[in-house]
């Protein structure tokens, strides 16, 4: 079974939208599990339209680290997979990744690339998203199918961030030696708009830089460094980089 963890604020305008993508990706057995991270607008009432199919929790606000976390608690899955609920996932995307991972046990997570998409008004004065670059690699934990044990082996997110938890994550897993394929495939369709939460945050470059401040720090803190790095994976920003791209 594959787990899906959509973690919901005030996201009723896409809701419906994004559970019907999950359902016609066309594989089963499939877990859908929606954490509701204090939403005030109709997330629960469009949840109880779809019945059985849906494992629905709320929670106060706490930010999307949480609901993620609440969501990874809860799921049963051999397989986790996220979808925040403005984004969609490319057609057959959840088969094609986790056929690759039961046919590579040594891998922990595989990845799919990422195609923009803006929101635009066209001729006719309607708005539709449009895509507006070409499909490339980056952080974004909605574009990779996880094996559960490697939250046992990394950890949860770090509650403690509002931006760049997915990022954290990632450092995280690599510091793990985390295993990680990609695939040249579409699996993550990332819609721009403006009611995107990162696009509160203008500082997505120098909270990378931050996150890697705080891991140098908890390595010293652990002993791992005396000067210099000395732990069993060096660490170089480029290492980490050519690992997750």
């Amino acid at each position: 079974m594959v787990s899906v963890i959509m973690p919901v604020y005030n996201g009723a305008d896409f809701l419906a939208e994004a559970i019907h993508n999950i359902q016609q990706q066309g594989y089963r057995p499939i877990e859908i599990i929606i954490v509701d991270d204090g939403s005030v607008d109709e997330t629960a009432t469009i949840v109880a339209q779809f019945k059985e199919d849906i494992r629905y929790v709320y929670q106060s606000n706490q930010g999307p680290a949480a609901a993620r976390n609440t969501g990874i608690n809860l799921a049963t899955g051999e397989y986790i997979a996220f979808l925040d609920v403005d984004d969609l996932w490319a057609q057959n995307r959840l088969s094609t990744q986790i056929d690759f991972l039961t046919t590579h046990p040594g891998v922990d997570i595989v990845q799919g690339l990422i195609q923009d998409l803006q929101l635009v008004r066209t001729a006719h004065n309607t708005l539709t998203f449009a895509a507006v670059s070409e499909p490339y690699y980056s952080v974004n934990i909605g574009s990779a199918i996880y094996r559960r044990q490697v939250y046992d082996k990394v950890g949860l997110f770090d509650e403690t961030l509002r931006y760049n938890e997915d990022t954290d994550w990632f450092i995280r897993a690599w510091d793990n030696n985390v295993t990680k394929t990609q695939l040249d495939e579409v699996a993550l369709l990332y819609r721009k708009h403006d009611g995107n939460m990162t696009n509160e945050n203008n500082s997505k470059r120098s909270g990378f830089v931050w996150l890697l401040k705080k891991r140098l720090d908890q390595q010293r803190k652990q002993g791992h460094l005396s000067g210099q790095v000395a732990s069993d994976r060096p660490g170089s920003i480029t290492e980490y980089i050519g690992w997750q791209r």
